[in-house]
């Protein structure tokens, strides 16, 4: 499977949230280490599409940062604040063909339905969505959207799954896992674990779950190298590929950086954010070296 000019493409998309960590510098370098492996292409994307939490200091942090790393990338880099149309008219697709619905329920709302089915959360640890605001009728839809209360777009998630079906000759979805250590590996997609998900969300007009398929397609990735916490995300993602009719990139899924309590690094965690490190005095090739057993 091969991009632009019959070479591999490869992508690193951070969102500018926050100060890229050492669990972000892993991805990065096994992207981009991958992309030497196959003689292929490393692009940067920038996934902002949370424009309340994003911010520019932190997209110049990505920049500064993976620079100290000694990656190189592409350009232009694209983001994704710019391309909402792009967005919207996969979504509109969707919609057209009764796959997804408004949801005007509140997070409020959505917690206390939940509870009367404790224990069902989705991969992220969230509550299963309930169902409410399914199966509304066309009048009352009509009339919220004019009293101008927000909504989300979900996906009916059964619906789906047999229109994708129906759409693979009735074979389940499944997608290729790479693994340096062995050969690939065909596993099959499980999106029903995500329940209804959110397509749109009510304050922008995407998800990342539909971001990123879109923009893996328009950009000829092939392979898509990224941790293990998104591995149950990438059967969505499959099934939103085969909906819209777009290629299936190959698929890594790299181990986690943990901290001392087993728990994924995040954003908040400042004594492993690589500028911290930096001006600590840790250069890139310390950095790169203990990281090196995690590398495939």
């Amino acid at each position: 499977m091969t991009g632009d000019a019959g070479r591999p493409v490869l992508r690193f998309a951070p969102s500018p949230n926050g100060e890229l960590h050492l669990g972000h510098a892993l991805s990065a370098l096994t992207g981009w280490m991958w992309a030497q492996r196959l003689g292929g292409r490393f692009l940067l994307r920038i996934e902002d599409i949370d424009t309340g939490r994003c911010r520019e200091e932190f997209v110049r942090g990505i920049f500064d940062d993976l620079a100290w790393l000694g990656l190189s990338w592409e350009e232009p880099v694209l983001r994704q604040s710019e391309h909402f149309d792009r967005y919207r008219a996969a979504a509109r697709r969707l919609e057209d063909e009764g796959l997804l619905y408004p949801c005007f329920a509140t997070r409020a709302e959505i917690a206390a339905a939940a509870r009367a089915q404790p224990g069902l959360t989705d991969p992220d640890g969230a509550p299963l969505y309930p169902g409410l605001h399914k199966g509304l009728d066309r009048g009352e839809i009509d009339e919220r959207k004019a009293r101008g209360e927000p909504f989300a777009l979900r996906i009916d998630m059964e619906k789906a799954i047999a229109r994708a079906r129906g759409m693979s000759g009735g074979q389940d979805l499944d997608y290729t896992a790479l693994d340096a250590a062995g050969p690939p590996a065909r596993m099959v997609a499980e999106p029903q674990r995500w329940g209804d998900a959110v397509i749109v969300r009510k304050d922008v007009p995407t998800s990342y779950h539909l971001a990123v398929v879109v923009d893996d397609a328009l950009q000829g990735v092939t392979h898509v190298t990224r941790g293990k916490d998104l591995e149950a995300a990438t059967g969505l993602h499959r099934l939103l590929q085969v909906l819209l009719g777009l290629p299936a990139p190959l698929y890594h899924h790299h181990a986690l950086i943990t901290d001392e309590d087993g728990r994924k690094l995040s954003k908040s965690a400042r004594d492993t954010a690589l500028a911290s490190l930096r001006r600590s005095g840790a250069t890139a090739e310390e950095i790169r070296q203990r990281l090196a057993r995690f590398l495939a």
